[in-house]
């Protein structure tokens, strides 16, 4: 929801209600993930997607009928149905869709849900999609405290606790529980919608190739610094898309960085200066990070000095087998645009096991 959730709560303060389609759960070849949604305002607009095109139009005809009704309804789409093929979906997937309504009266925590995602607050949104009373209540939870209209004490202490776990962890997804929030038995699912703070991307060096992939990487939704030690060329002028330009010594900023919590195991650090007094220093802090990806630039020769002086500087193998150099994906990439998305390409396949190769000479299940 985090794409629709400006446009929603703009919309519901002016006084639309708005039908909202969400994917709660996938199966198989899903194309989007939990938490993707999409929105039927009151002049028929749509925002957002739930399939990437495969079921939109069914789903826009019933957040239209749920509108008219109120009453919100949990909707499968998938190859298993006989209805697959009428509505679209014929990649091979099945997906679960929630659709309700939404207006001040039925989410009234919406702007301090809007409020905490636009400040990187940590924030969960845990809505009933599965009881015999209790559908459509929710349960706005935070690290530190929950807030909604769900009427079990039981039921708000499961739910709240389970949904701080996919939190922390920045996942979206269902949560089963008996009909009183019991660990054990059915009658209710709960879907959880995570608005976790955007990954971090630090792209160390002031170049040509970083404006390049701070571009690109607010494109994919990372909070992007840029970093270099020369103040004449990490100027917010040059990297505009860039959320953060810090000037200091790129080791003593993510050190400093690691020290007050603001890095992850999701966050990418890419090392595009490839000049040893910069980017030596700046590995030795990074490969012994718990980190998402790092990568650094630079030539085979230039690689294998590198790992020469980090070996020197007392690196294991096992912490220089986490470097990702050459940085990228061999796309024969040749300007800073093309490079930036062999980068990104790397980061993305990384990040969910992807091989990089081209799909036409893959079988099997596209989406993992």
């Amino acid at each position: 929801m985090r794409d629709v959730l400006a446009e929603l709560a703009r919309r519901v303060d002016r006084g639309e209600t708005v039908g909202v389609g969400t994917v709660v759960a996938t199966f198989s070849s899903a194309p989007r993930p939990p938490g993707a949604s999409m929105l039927v305002g009151a002049d028929d607009e749509v925002v957002g997607s739930v399939s990437g095109g495969c079921v939109e139009g069914a789903v826009y005809e019933l957040a239209k009928e749920v509108v008219d009704s109120g009453e919100p309804v949990l909707q499968r789409y998938g190859v298993s149905d006989d209805d697959a093929f009428a509505v679209g979906l014929t990649c091979g997937g099945i997906i679960d869709v929630y659709v309700e309504s939404i207006d001040r009266d039925s989410f009234p925590e919406l702007p301090e849900v809007l409020e905490a995602v636009e400040a990187r607050e940590p924030v969960a949104v845990a809505t009933v999609v599965e009881h015999p009373e209790w559908v459509g209540r929710r349960l706005v939870v935070r690290p530190d405290r929950a807030t909604g209209d769900i009427p079990s004490d039981r039921a708000r202490d499961a739910i709240a606790d389970d949904a701080r776990g996919l939190l922390a962890t920045g996942r979206s997804g269902t949560l089963h529980y008996g009909p009183d929030g019991q660990r054990r038995g059915e009658g209710m699912t709960v879907f959880v919608n995570s608005f976790e703070p955007p990954p971090r991307l630090l792209v160390f060096g002031a170049i040509d190739f970083a404006a390049a992939l701070a571009r690109l990487g607010t494109f994919l939704g990372y909070r992007v610094t840029v970093c270099d030690a020369r103040p004449v060329f990490a100027t917010k002028t040059r990297f505009p898309e860039a959320d953060e330009v810090v000037v200091d010594w790129p080791h003593r900023y993510l050190a400093a960085q690691a020290d007050e919590g603001q890095v992850d195991e999701r966050t990418v650090v890419a090392v595009l200066t490839h000049d040893p007094k910069f980017d030596v220093p700046l590995l030795e802090v990074a490969l012994r990070l718990k980190l998402g990806y790092v990568g650094a630039m630079g030539s085979r020769r230039t690689h294998d000095d590198r790992l020469r002086r980090l070996r020197e500087a007392g690196l294991t193998e096992g912490e220089l087998a986490r470097l990702s150099s050459p940085i990228g994906l061999d796309l024969g990439a040749r300007t800073p645009e093309e490079t930036a998305v062999s980068i990104a390409a790397e980061i993305i396949a990384l990040r969910w096991g992807g091989g990089g190769e081209r799909l036409a000479r893959t079988d099997g299940s596209i989406h993992k």
